[in-house]
Formats: C-alpha cells, sequence, structure tokens
C-alpha cells in the first residue's frame, strides 16, 4: 500500500453562508462586515484572498479573517491559522497558528481540530505528541472531516502511536473515502486487493481504484489499468487499460507512464509505435522511474538513435 504524506489541508475552506454571502456585492459584505457579520468578514476574506472581484490582498485577507475569528466564526479562526502557519499575508508564525487552530477546534470546527492533529503529529510550532495528534484526528474525523479519518487510517495501518490494527485502517480510509477524500478509496482499494486487513475482493478493489481515479488521485488510474490490462476484477481490456494509464501518465505519474510505453512497444490495446514507447519510458524516466530510464536507452540504441 502506498503511503501518503500528512499534511495541512492546503487552501481555504468556504464553510457557512457562503453561497448566500456570495450574492452581496463588495460594498454590501463591507458594510456588514463592519456592523460585526462574522460570516461576511470571512466571505470577503476568501474575496481578498483569492483575488475575486477584488485585487488580491492577502494582508486584508488576514485582517478579515481576524475580524471573522473575533466575531466567532470557527472557520474564520482556522483559515486565518492557516494563513499564520503557512506564512501567507502575515510572518510566519506557528505559535499563533497553534492557538488558532485550538480555538477553532473547540468551538467545534472540524478543519481546526485536523490542522491541530497535523501540529501536534509534525511538531509543528508545539512539542510533539502523537497521542495528542490521535486525540483531534479523532474529533475531526467524528466530526465529518476526511483527512482526520485517513491520517487515522495511517496511523492503525502503520502501528504509529497505536497498536497496528489492519482492520480499523480499513474502516478509517473507507470513512475518508466517503468523505470524498480521493487517497482514502485508494488505500482501501489497495488493501482490498492484496486482502490486507479486509477479505480480497478484486472487484471491489476496482470500484475504489474508479473512485480514487475520478477523484484526480494518479496511481488510482494507474493501478486501475493494470486491473484492465491483467482481467482482475473486470474483463480485460487492453483499450481500457492503455486509456487509465495515460491518463495516469498525463498528471505526472511515472508508472502510468512506463507502463503505457510498454504497451505501445508491444501494441497492446494501441497501434504498435516504437517512438511514442520511448516517448512514454523518457517521461517516465524524467520521472524518475529507473525501469523507464533502462528502456529508453535499450529502445534507443534498437532503433538506432
Amino acid at each position: 500500500m502506498k503511503k501518503l504524506i500528512m499534511a495541512i489541508a492546503a487552501g481555504l475552506v468556504l464553510l457557512s453562508n457562503v453561497a448566500i454571502a456570495k450574492e452581496l456585492s463588495i460594498s454590501e459584505l463591507q458594510e456588514r462586515c463592519n456592523k460585526n457579520h462574522a460570516s461576511d468578514c470571512k466571505a470577503l476574506a476568501v474575496r481578498h484572498y483569492y483575488g475575486n472581484g477584488v485585487e488580491k490582498n492577502l494582508i486584508k485577507a488576514v485582517d478579515l479573517f481576524g475580524r471573522a475569528c473575533d466575531a466567532g466564526d470557527a472557520s474564520g479562526c482556522s483559515n486565518l491559522g492557516l494563513m499564520y502557519a503557512n506564512g501567507e499575508g502575515a510572518q510566519q508564525d506557528k505559535l499563533i497558528a497553534v492557538d488558532l487552530f485550538r480555538k477553532a477546534c473547540d468551538a467545534g470546527q472540524a478543519d481546526g481540530c485536523f490542522a491541530l492533529g497535523v501540529m501536534y503529529d509534525e511538531s509543528e510550532g508545539i512539542k510533539q505528541e502523537k497521542l495528542k495528534a490521535l486525540e483531534f484526528y479523532t474529533k475531526a474525523c467524528n466530526a465529518g472531516q476526511a483527512d482526520g479519518c485517513f491520517n487515522l487510517g495511517l496511523k492503525y495501518a502503520n502501528g504509529e502511536g497505536v497498536k497496528q490494527g489492519k482492520l480499523e485502517a480499513a474502516d478509517f480510509f473507507r470513512k475518508s473515502c466517503d468523505g470524498g477524500l480521493a487517497k482514502g478509496c485508494f488505500n482501501l482499494g489497495a488493501m482490498y486487493h492484496d486482502g490486507d486487513g479486509v477479505k480480497k475482493d478484486k472487484l471491489k478493489s476496482v470500484e475504489l481504484y474508479i473512485k480514487a481515479c475520478d477523484g484526480g488521485h494518479a496511481s488510482g488510474c494507474s493501478n486501475l489499468g493494470g486491473m484492465y490490462h491483467n482481467g482482475e476484477g473486470v474483463r480485460q481490456d487492453k483499450l481500457k487499460a492503455a486509456d487509465f494509464f495515460r491518463k495516469a501518465c498525463d498528471v505526472g505519474n511515472a508508472r502510468g507512464c512506463f507502463n503505457l510505453g510498454a504497451m505501445y512497444y508491444a501494441g497492446e490495446g494501441v497501434r504498435q509505435s516504437n517512438q511514442i514507447a520511448l516517448d512514454m519510458f523518457g517521461k517516465a524516466c524524467d520521472l524518475k522511474e529507473q525501469a523507464g530510464c533502462k528502456n529508453h536507452v535499450r529502445l534507443k540504441q534498437q532503433m538506432g538513435q
């Protein structure tokens, strides 16, 4: 199973009242924010963060998220914490970020709990405490935050801070997948493929790799290509295999590029082409796939180049 890196969720999360707030003009949002309407301060902060209808201004976004947080909007606190953690619009200060994530989590905001778990897990602005990280990932997961569930899955899969439990890992990956997290679907698919903590089920593995691939997970697309190529859990279909390897390769998956190159070399599911095979092996090599480098050299010699 491919272990994925734990990290603070990238970007800003738009939460309550944003759909309504988007209908208001910038001046209306500013007027309502001046009257301490927390959700409108947050919505205006998001506009300034992304440059949506106004000039992008991260310093202004920090100020507005701060006003939203002070007015009681927990997601404003969480997003302000992300900006301090990443040094966006303000000098990077992980101690302040920790305090803001804690404030958001104490108010029941799941993203704040997840981010606080990461800070404890990776010793960012606070002493490393793996048990505390587990506590906050659990809070996040129980509140429906898919990244928290995913990180709990990793902890149980690897026996980090808890007794290793593949069954528990599968349950948490399932929760993260159900929450729309592609990497959770991928890891659960890998577990079903190998019978790791769950009963081996190639059909279920295919279903989960499809979810992962549709969610933009390149390794999910590559593994799905392998399932179609080998006829595992699905009827063998070399054309579909090539399509999924191509999809993986197009977003920088080295194994997808390598496998697509092999299919062009052999003429499996595609019209045979040494030149395209050479290009695919070269791309795989550029993406640090050593087998791609070896095949690129050998095929180049074979073609007399």
